[in-house]
């Protein structure tokens, strides 16, 4: 049997927890295989939760954790011996292959590139997430972790989300589009615009460019990688999450308001259920930090446990996709 695959995991981090993060644990080991999972937080706290786990999995204890409302700054003050600290010293030791947590999202970041190299050749990490589409999924960067970017940022996040895509989906090709303001050449600032040219010039063996994409094409499924800045890609996350929920509730209230609202929803009760599926943000929980040597992925903090053993099939998924090695490969 080949080694199994180790998954650090901050089990204090977010909403709900150590609870969901066990309950995520539980309901992604009973579908996966050759998966240990090294878990750090308050025993005390973990082991109450645990009821249907085998012996696969290690209890790292510590008292300390990262605080919602902690700064970076304050959350790398605060030393080594917290549950995020350590699962991602665990992952530079070489002791996990990819670690997970719902905690705080700027110390994440801030621990992780304290802890980790980046990538040779790559000057800054993207935050990249799962973004549904007519035709499947695409892959969303960068969603925050960079305010301002340059032309070779851009084009790195365009080869990184591309490695991505390949990874979690090897049979599609990757489609790449630099989300803008238009689809002329001419829209744009500079910066997009040097970006488009470069990369129409340049030929590569790892996804087809398919020029602009407006924000209201990104769920058309005519490219599958979507490339901006943090700051836009951020705005443009949260618009389209406030967007789903809005509709949801909507059509919720819409249905349930009156007899013939609920007589329709039992006739299209199985449409509705796919309707509710491509829009619950838990089926696309795991944001990945790309440019780092080594994988950090990102759950939602409000996620219940589903959208955390979502978060743990991602992991599992690039770790056995080998993401890193294929973005070293790519990058120019």
């Amino acid at each position: 049997m080949d080694n199994p695959i180790k998954i650090a995991i901050d089990a204090m981090g977010g909403e709900n927890s150590p609870g969901k993060v066990i309950k995520g644990i539980e309901i992604h080991n009973s579908k996966a295989s050759n998966v240990f999972y090294n878990i750090f937080g308050n025993e005390n706290l973990i082991k109450p939760h645990i009821k249907n786990l085998n012996n696969n999995y290690k209890i790292f204890h510590t008292e300390n954790k990262i605080e919602d409302a902690d700064s970076p700054l304050s959350a790398a003050k605060k030393g080594k011996d917290t549950s995020m600290w350590l699962s991602i010293e665990s992952l530079k030791k070489n002791e996990s292959d990819v670690i997970v947590s719902a905690g705080n999202t700027g110390a994440l970041f801030v621990l992780a590139k304290l802890n980790l190299e980046m990538i040779d050749k790559i000057d800054k990490p993207a935050l990249s997430a799962l973004w549904p589409n007519k035709n499947g999924m695409n892959v969303v960067l960068d969603l925050g972790a960079n305010i301002e970017c340059n032309e070779k940022n851009l084009i790195d996040f365009s080869f990184m989300g591309s490695a991505l895509h390949k990874s979690l989906f090897e049979n599609e090709e990757p489609k790449v589009s630099l989300l803008n303001i238009g689809s002329e050449e001419l829209k744009g600032n500079n910066v997009i615009k040097n970006t488009y040219q470069i990369l129409n010039e340049k030929k590569n063996s790892l996804f087809e460019f398919r020029g602009y994409i407006e924000g209201n094409h990104i769920m058309n499924g005519n490219s599958n990688v979507i490339v901006t800045d943090g700051f836009t890609g951020n705005i443009a996350l949260k618009t389209a999450e406030g967007t789903a929920n809005f509709i949801t509730s909507e059509l919720k209230q819409a249905m349930s308001s009156s007899l013939i609202g609920k007589v329709s929803s039992l006739l299209n009760l199985k449409n509705l259920k796919k309707f509710k599926n491509k829009l619950d943000p838990r089926l696309y929980n795991g944001a990945i930090l790309l440019g780092m040597d080594k994988p950090v992925v990102k759950s939602h903090g409000s996620t219940d446990e589903i959208g955390f053993a979502n978060s743990l099939r991602v992991c599992e998924k690039i770790i056995k996709s080998n993401l890193i090695d294929k973005i070293k490969k790519n990058i120019i």
